[in-house]
């Protein structure tokens, strides 16, 4: 049995300008007078899905969902060009205007959680709570995991072999000393998306999402295989491959030159009341970055699913979250 609330729609949109040519696609769905809750989805560049909606109780929740700059339907599509955390973070506080609320909720995955944890520093006073899915700050470490020979790599040997050999093929990776292999391979992801012949870009991109897909899943249906025939799917991997590799290889908001997990207790988080959700094998957003949250954050829940990957498709890790999303109702 599904752990979801039924399908809704919304019954308002909307594109919000925001700058440099960027469009931001929004919408409301759920009940006009329930809780503001935002939902920020992962990436960057992943783009909201119907199912998403489906995570919050249209009785008591105003759901709001917005694509973040240059994926899902804002436009233009794909841009990297002024698109990076800071950025987001500016274009959330904007929507909070535009739609007149004075709180809301927050509730990402994985980068998501990152955009979460960022918007919460800078306007504090604006969150009433947040509910994280796979917590992921895009600290080196973790980046490290995800890019660089001796994480991830470790465990899905093949997989990491294609997703080197891909770019390779087309640009030579080179040592790297001053920014070390991650660096490396993920301005070479950039270089490539950014500038390659199209068809080779849809290769390079379909290349970065095979590799993020053979980690989500404890209970894969051939992710490393996955061809991305249709139209819809090529869209999305090139979103959120070349958003991505551009954002982890140059915004200056990520790894060792921003600071978006805090360093004490006594830090921005000390008076948001929240509820971590973790899948035990998460082999995309390790276990150990939501504990290393949750020590710094008094009022928060670590809810450890233990049948639990990565991937927001998991029914027990959407159990766990929908459950967390109804707990959190009772603490407004």
């Amino acid at each position: 049995m599904t752990p979801l609330y039924p399908a809704t729609i919304p019954y308002k949109t909307g594109l919000m300008e925001v700058g440099h040519g960027h469009q931001v696609y929004w919408e409301e769905c759920g009940n006009p007078q329930g809780r503001p809750v935002v939902y920020l989805h992962g990436g960057p560049g992943g783009g909201c899905t119907p199912t998403a909606r489906r995570l919050f109780d249209p009785h008591r929740y105003r759901i709001i969902l917005m694509d973040q700059r240059g994926c899902g339907r804002s436009m233009p599509h794909a841009e990297t060009a002024h698109n990076f955390l800071a950025n987001l973070v500016a274009d959330l506080e904007q929507l909070r205007v535009l739609l007149g609320i004075d709180r809301w909720l927050l509730c990402g995955g994985s980068w998501g959680c990152t955009l979460a944890l960022a918007y919460a520093k800078k306007f504090t006073n604006r969150v009433s709570g947040m509910v994280l899915r796979g917590v992921f700050a895009a600290q080196d470490q973790e980046l490290d995991w995800l890019y660089k020979e001796g994480g991830a790599s470790r465990i899905f040997r093949a997989q990491w072999q294609a997703y080197v050999e891909a770019v390779a093929a087309l640009r030579p990776l080179q040592a790297d000393p001053a920014h070390g292999q991650s660096c490396e391979i993920l301005r070479a992801y950039d270089d490539v998306l950014q500038n390659a012949k199209p068809d080779q870009v849809l290769a390079m991109a379909k290349a970065w999402c095979q590799w993020e897909d053979a980690l989500s899943s404890v209970h894969p249906s051939e992710p490393f295989l996955h061809p991305y025939f249709t139209q819809e799917d090529e869209l999305h991997c090139l979103a959120m491959a070349k958003i991505s590799a551009h954002m982890f290889a140059h915004d200056p908001g990520l790894g060792s030159r921003g600071q978006v997990l805090p360093s004490t207790a006594n830090d921005f988080l000390k008076d948001i009341p929240g509820i971590i959700v973790q899948g035990q094998f998460d082999m995309v957003t390790p276990a150990e970055t939501a504990w290393q949250l949750k020590q710094v954050w008094p009022l928060a829940k670590l809810r450890v699913v233990h049948t639990a990957g990565h991937s927001s498709q998991d029914p027990e890790l959407q159990r766990a979250l929908v459950a967390a999303l109804d707990e959190i109702l009772s603490e407004d």
